[in-house]
């Protein structure tokens, strides 16, 4: 049952970290949208991620991790159910730091949540969680696409059902209180904060979420600047990337029984560099795919398993120095995609420049994990 919830509540904000790149090609054309503003918007979305995941660990710690489960699907409800009544950029911006809220807080609050049920073959569990972030972000795209006929307003509404469905079986799932001997402890922070492995994860993450959710939030109106159909381009990003990711923490967990997590997030990195350089050099949609698709095979297992090596080096305060570590990945999403705006200007032509971001970060993700 604990393991329902978890995946419940991953595939819940896979969905949502796929939602602002399915919806933004709609929004900008509603609400006369450039670049920068596109920029804007994942940038509120990014810092209520960063606030709730720097917050929410210390509250799960000492809480409960079911008290930060059900308040961060309680969020993502309302800001789904909220984000179609949208009146321009400035509503859009405020449901989407709501919407980064909520999954700030179920982002740690499930790995915490998993990480505590396996720690043996925690690298594994972690990666088999997360593949329905993968599901969830195949999900939204291709339902976009296939099934709502790219309307934004039914795709917020059906993805707004499933989170408060979500949140009713959090209610009443057999999640245990906290025990005391993980919880957060004011003493033992500073020998937390003091540890230099902690910000080598935390820098590793920041770079990698900055690729990972650059792809997501910009992919698709990269794809239609390169002369992609719309639906086409949404087809790229599910049934590409996300079942890219999907399909590579299928393949690693086995793999991470008996290779080192360090190394498999080194191999990773590594394949990511040469994959999402590739993948903004084509206008073909059969090889878009085919490259997309290698770079969610590439980025699959860095996450879960930069949280397993966190699990690993720190047993106590755990959601804590969890929080911490994601919180430094938000910020790779705010910086990246103020960046990334910033750099396309007005012309979603120069997105395809403005992208070079995610190569370089991942060149940058090489030389911090070789660190750690």
């Amino acid at each position: 049952m604990l393991i329902v919830a978890a995946i419940l509540a991953i595939f819940v904000y896979g969905m949502i970290a796929a939602m602002l790149g399915t919806i933004l090609p709609e929004l900008s054309e509603r609400f006369k949208l450039t670049p920068k503003q596109n920029g804007s918007i994942a940038f509120s979305q990014a810092m209520g991620l960063i606030i709730a995941s720097l917050l929410v660990g210390p509250l799960v710690d000492n809480q409960g991790k079911q008290v930060g489960l059900v308040l961060g699907l309680a969020l993502i409800s309302l800001a789904l159910f909220a984000l179609p009544n949208s009146k321009g950029y400035t509503s859009v911006a405020l449901y989407m730091l709501l919407l980064g809220l909520g999954g700030g807080i179920i982002v740690t609050g499930a790995n915490a949540l998993v990480s505590d049920i396996s720690e043996e073959r925690r690298a594994t569990t972690l990666n088999f969680l997360n593949l329905f972030f993968g599901l969830g972000g195949l999900a939204t795209p291709f339902i976009s696409a296939n099934l709502f006929s790219r309307n934004a307003v039914k795709l917020c509404y059906g993805t707004g059902i499933l989170s408060a469905i979500t949140l009713v079986v959090h209610i009443f799932a057999p999640i245990p209180g906290p025990t005391g001997a993980r919880g957060f402890d004011l003493a033992e922070a500073s020998l937390l904060l003091g540890n230099p492995t902690l910000y080598l994860l935390s820098a590793f993450l920041f770079l990698y979420v900055a690729s990972e959710v650059g792809v997501w939030n910009w992919l698709v109106r990269h794809l239609i600047a390169q002369g992609i159909p719309e639906s086409r381009a949404l087809n790229v990003l599910s049934l590409g990337f996300a079942l890219g990711l999907l399909i590579g923490r299928v393949a690693v967990s086995p793999i991470l029984i008996t290779v080192p997590a360090a190394q498999v997030t080194l191999a990773a990195a590594a394949f990511m560099t040469v994959t999402t350089y590739l993948m903004l050099q084509t206008k073909d949609p059969k090889i878009a795919w085919i490259l997309v698709f290698l770079a969610g095979v590439a980025m699959a297992p860095v996450f879960p398993t930069t949280l397993a090596i966190v699990g690993d080096k720190f047993p106590k305060m755990t959601a804590t120095a969890m929080g911490i570590v994601i919180t430094f990945g938000w910020i790779g999403l705010a910086v990246s995609s103020r960046l990334i705006g910033a750099v396309a200007g007005t012309d979603p032509k120069r997105l395809k420049t403005a992208l070079l971001v995610l190569p370089a970060a991942s060149v940058l993700m090489v030389l911090v994990n070789l660190a750690f």
